[in-house]
């Protein structure tokens, strides 16, 4: 069985707490929540506000809080006080990596990592005892919809033999074009959690989608 954590960014926002209601009502562990900031990537989303809003709804739920954003140290205490569950920011950012995890945890957050497609796991090596969740990304982050990356793969089946090398408690996420197709390539590589968004949302039944993908 395989954690499914539906993007909301491809979710209806004229009813988004009752999408998110029914995703998690269908077994989604989590809720994907993608902030983006304009500037890491060229795409603007949600704030702590909407966090916040969704939390104040629906309070047991685990925010899988993900920071496409250059500058994730300032915003970390807002957003877990919104109610993130877990923090994970991108390695790529432009802050001091170490400070970030400090902090995430000095306020009492799980810290996860996130590389882009064109990053190599071996450049988490220096951190991944202290992480709660790597993020791999099978498609670039900004926008939904894209084509998944089968490099991917690989990556995700580096960062399981490591974890087992090291006795890690990590979990593996990917997140892109993760669909009916490619979701059982993801979890036989390693992935833990699976970040689907159009396969979700956009299916005719989305709730039926969820169970599938959880049925891994």
């Amino acid at each position: 069985m395989t954690i499914v954590s539906p993007s909301i960014l491809s979710a209806n926002f004229s009813c988004l707490g009752a999408d998110c209601r029914m995703v998690l009502d269908a077994g989604a562990q989590m809720l994907h929540y993608d902030v983006m900031d304009g500037h890491f990537v060229p795409n603007i989303s949600f704030g702590v506000p909407v966090l916040k809003s969704l939390h104040k709804a629906m309070p047991d739920a685990f925010y899988d809080v993900h920071l496409m954003i250059s500058h994730p140290l300032q915003y970390a205490e807002p957003f877990i006080k919104a109610g993130a569950t877990l923090y994970n920011f991108h390695l790529e950012c432009e802050d001091d990596i170490q400070q970030t995890i400090d902090a995430v945890k000095a306020l009492g957050c799980k810290v996860g990592l996130t590389i882009k497609p064109g990053t190599a796991p071996e450049a988490l090596e220096p951190y991944l005892d202290q992480l709660d969740l790597v993020l791999v990304m099978s498609v670039e982050p900004g926008f939904g919809g894209q084509k998944f990356m089968p490099s991917a793969l690989d990556k995700l089946r580096w960062l399981r033999a490591e974890r087992e090398k090291r006795a890690a408690h990590y979990l593996l996420e990917v997140d892109g074009g993760v669909d009916a197709k490619t979701a059982p390539l993801c979890a036989e590589a390693g992935a833990d959690i699976l970040v689907a968004g159009s396969a979700v949302f956009g299916a005719a039944d989305p709730a039926d989608a969820v169970r599938q993908l959880a049925a891994l």
